[in-house]
């Protein structure tokens, strides 16, 4: 039976998703001082839910404040003021507009906690991210009752969002957060049991995900985001990913979300022509594709029991289909929907085929469209703000404004810095 992309889907927890299109985690730097979840967070997700998703996953929300991914991010650690749970509820009760499933994404930052947040981060190992610019502090190991302690707070966090209306959680473990920091053999060099063979290096995501389900129960979704690969030569292969794959299966998860690399990778950071190359022999047909990680999430399909969603590069409703033909589950879209949030809508009442473009402006260093440096700086500030785009569109979602199919990244980038400056001042 051909399945469309308005069928519904069950996960094993037993939650029906009305739809198979998901708005995919994206960072959104909307969160009230305190890292309290407000009006304008709930406005981008009610107008995303207002768009035909069928399942929301939300941007980090942080499990320990100290180690943020940027500071807007809502935090949701310790017990919860009454404004706090207040803000969750109303946050939760608007991503789920309209009969939408909403996922809260949990996560740690680890080593990529910029240094404006953390003076000192944390990670397996103390290994640096290889970044210019001083973005990113000098990280120290973490000692083993500190990762019982992030283990503990992974399930806090959970439970609290779940007791706010979320449907369930998502635990990252992609992108080069903490939980992917252990799992890449590059940044963790440890030799007690959470470091050394593939088995250690995923002890923390495995616990983590153990602890969440206890937390929530059943009946809520436990879902992860996890690498295909890091793309990084030693470091997380998709060999690994399929390994981790296999012992998740044996865990109680309900949605497995195939993703990739990590800020040392320019594909983390906007910049086209870097999408991900299969580490193994493509068929034509598959490298014709429009979505990075069809290639992957193929044989994670073959091998995996969890329904599998996959994020990345989804243009056309072909590309969609053939992707829920060929077994993946979910179909996540992610940067369009920060211009075009009617988007799904349009594409289930068939009246799209693919989804609006939108432009850029010149990138920096360059006199056309598209990168053109091979400096390390400038392919960084590059693919930062390229990223900037989509920032300052998800700030006007957020405060009601209609959003902008053009804009010029250097002035976008400043913008953005300024922004995150104010909001460091407010941790």
């Amino acid at each position: 039976m051909s399945i469309k992309l308005g069928s519904e889907l069950t996960l094993p927890c037993g939650v029906k998703i009305p739809n198979r299109l998901a708005k995919a985690a994206m960072t959104e730097g909307l969160a009230e001082p305190r890292g309290i979840a407000g009006e304008r967070i709930a406005t981008a997700y009610r107008r995303w839910a207002e768009g035909g998703i069928g399942l929301s996953l939300t941007g980090n929300i942080m499990i320990d404040r100290r180690y943020r991914e940027r500071p807007a991010n809502v935090v949701v650690d310790g017990e919860q003021s009454a404004e706090g749970m207040a803000g969750l509820k109303a946050y939760a009760e608007a991503a789920k507009t309209g009969g939408t499933i909403a996922i809260a994404q949990i996560s740690h930052a680890g080593r990529q906690t910029p240094a404006s947040i953390a003076p000192e981060p944390v990670g397996p190992s103390a290994v640096a991210v290889k970044l210019p610019g001083g973005l990113f502090a000098e990280p120290r190991a973490l000692t083993g009752d500190e990762i019982h302690d992030v283990i503990a707070r992974f399930a806090h966090t959970a439970k609290t969002l779940c007791k706010a209306g979320f449907d369930g959680v998502q635990v990252h473990a992609a992108h080069g957060y903490l939980i992917s920091e252990f799992l890449n053999p590059l940044v963790n060099q440890r030799n007690d049991d959470w470091g050394g063979s593939l088995e250690n290096r995923a002890r923390l995501l495995l616990e983590a995900v153990r602890a969440v389900r206890e937390a929530v129960g059943p009946k809520k979704i436990v879902s992860v985001k996890l690498n295909s690969s890091d793309f990084q030569k030693g470091g997380f292969s998709f060999e690994d990913c399929l390994k981790v794959v296999a012992l998740l299966d044996q865990e109680s998860v309900d949605l497995l979300e195939i993703s990739g690399g990590n800020y040392e990778q320019p594909r983390m950071m906007g910049l086209e022509g870097t999408e991900p190359v299969f580490e193994g022999e493509v068929r034509e047909s598959t490298k014709a594709r429009e979505a990075y990680f069809m290639a992957y999430a193929e044989e994670v399909i073959k091998a995996a029991k969890t329904p599998v969603m996959v994020t990345g590069g989804f243009r056309s409703r072909q590309a969609m289909e053939e992707a829920l033909e060929a077994g993946v589950a979910m179909i996540g879209i992610g940067r369009p929907l920060c211009v075009d949030v009617d988007a799904p809508s349009r594409l289930l009442a068939g009246e799209i085929d693919q989804l609006p473009a939108y432009e850029k402006g010149l990138v920096l260093g360059s006199g056309q469209w598209g990168p053109a440096s091979d400096n390390e700086v400038i392919k960084a500030a590059n693919g930062f703000a390229n990223m900037a785009f989509f920032y300052r569109n998800i700030l006007r979602l957020g405060d009601g404004k209609p959003t902008k199919r053009k804009m010029w990244l250097l002035p976008a980038l400043i913008a953005h810095q300024l922004e995150e400056m104010r909001d460091a001042k407010s941790i």
